[in-house]
């Protein structure tokens, strides 16, 4: 596996992103988590990102269980930044965002429980807090870094003049932002502030939250409790104008005996050294699948046909409450 630069740690180029082992997308069989964690960790993933919202809480667990006799080789990341509440599952919990000093302190502390380490390798901000300046938020964030607690520090989500205000506190490892051929936002303002400041740029849901695979093609293949059921590109007209955009990517992907998602992933890949995009697979055929993507090297030409398909997808990304705490400038 190629490896790429996060702050002071080296990772690998593809790295696993855990949501989906708990509640968020149907949740999953705890036995075959942990089966697809060890064998991402055989084909030489060494970057795992979960967060205490994920379940809440149980997908900490389960990546902290499945990854201790590898704890020595493997960066585990963790997010803080929403409020929980009691009722529901998955983000159904989440009741707003705290990105208090307080809240810094007392998620990592839990997480570290959680996970089962004496440090959390890279810690974030899963969300800016509007009620709590950014520089507060990072400078406790900051105090966790000196104490031995947290290695690096990153910020999900975040604009880029909070992302430069946030560096301006204690240097910021990764920003981790949704970026995807059908999510290209990031490319306006926020890639170019991280190449400013020399940040690493973690892109979650490279694949589109999977509608990249081509294997979504209605609201049938949700599981129970899946999220995206109610996400906008994946409901009505949109969704029937986005199945056009990735038949079309799926075409491409045949004609190079590759799947869509490997295409999809290997774009993103081929955006930057700085770019360490986190795919989620809960499956390991997708895992493996996502691996090999990482060998693929797209002329520019082939890049620029690619970037050019899913030009026109119908929908926001998220839905008004989620949109509602994206940091802005």
């Amino acid at each position: 596996m190629q490896q790429r630069q996060l702050g002071q740690l080296s990772v690998s180029a593809v790295g696993l992103g855990c949501m989906g082992f708990t509640a968020v997308y149907g949740g999953h069989e705890e036995k075959a988590s942990i089966a697809t964690l060890h064998r991402a960790v055989e084909l030489g993933v060494t970057l795992f990102d979960t967060a205490e919202v994920y379940g809440p809480y149980d997908n900490e667990q389960i990546v902290g269980r499945a990854l201790r006799p590898f704890r020595d080789t493997v960066t585990i990341a963790t997010k803080f930044g929403f409020a929980i509440g009691e009722e529901g599952i998955g983000f159904q919990r989440v009741t707003g965002v705290n990105g208090s000093p307080a809240q810094a302190r007392s998620v990592a502390e839990a997480s570290l429980k959680r996970l089962g380490v004496d440090v959390i390798d890279l810690y974030y901000l899963h969300r800016p807090d509007p009620a709590t300046p950014i520089e507060e938020t990072v400078a406790a964030m900051a105090d966790l870094v000196r104490e031995g607690k947290v290695r690096e520090i990153g910020l999900s989500e975040v604009s880029a003049g909070q992302l430069r205000r946030a560096h301006a506190i204690h240097p910021i490892a990764a920003l981790q932002s949704e970026y995807s051929l059908w999510t290209r936002d990031v490319e306006r303002d926020i890639l170019p502030a991280c190449r400013e400041l020399g940040i690493s740029f973690v892109p979650y849901s490279p694949l589109g939250r999977g509608f990249l695979s081509g294997k979504i093609r209605g609201a049938e293949d949700f599981g129970e409790n899946d999220f995206r059921a109610a996400q906008p590109r994946f409901t009505g007209d949109n969704l029937a104008a986005n199945l056009a955009l990735v038949d079309r990517l799926q075409a491409m992907g045949e004609a190079r005996g590759v799947s869509a998602a490997q295409l999809a992933l290997a774009w993103v890949l081929a955006q930057g050294e700085d770019v360490i995009p986190i795919p989620g697979a809960r499956r390991i055929e997708h895992l493996e699948a996502n691996i090999a993507a990482a060998d693929l090297v797209l002329a520019p030409d082939d890049l620029a046909a690619i970037g050019a398909v899913m030009a026109d997808v119908q929908g926001p990304r998220y839905g008004e409450r989620e949109m509602s705490i994206v940091g802005r400038d």
